[in-house]
């Protein structure tokens, strides 16, 4: 499946369906062999961490993006989960600010959102 922008803002609606907060997407092609986008979601608590998380994992297949496996139940604190050419990291305040992920990834493109 192409992930294109289209599609990439309609997994970014399932986020803030649950009122995800911080969202960033990184565009990782050519600079990971693992995967080409990640998405960093901040959530309140653990709660809204696995509320988030649930939501993707109920409504990504029926966009046609199958979760091959998710990391980080039922603790919450941070959650993975692995969708091939998406990785998605829903986090509570503390880990994000620990892991920093966008600076780890720093050479990577931010992508921004514009359609409606």
């Amino acid at each position: 499946m192409e992930l294109n922008e289209k599609f990439l803002k309609q997994v970014v609606d399932l986020v803030e369906e649950k009122k995800g907060r911080n969202i960033t997407m990184l565009n990782l092609k050519g600079i990971s062999l693992v995967t080409d986008y990640f998405l960093i979601v901040t959530g309140n608590s653990t709660t809204q961490v696995k509320a988030i998380s649930d939501n993707l994992d109920e409504k990504l297949p029926g966009l046609g993006l199958k979760v091959l496996r998710v990391e980080g139940l039922p603790e919450a604190k941070w959650v993975l989960l692995d969708c091939g050419d998406l990785v998605i990291h829903v986090m509570t305040p503390d880990q994000r600010e620990f892991y920093n992920l966008e600076r780890l990834w720093g050479d990577a493109e931010v992508l921004s959102f514009s359609l409606s």
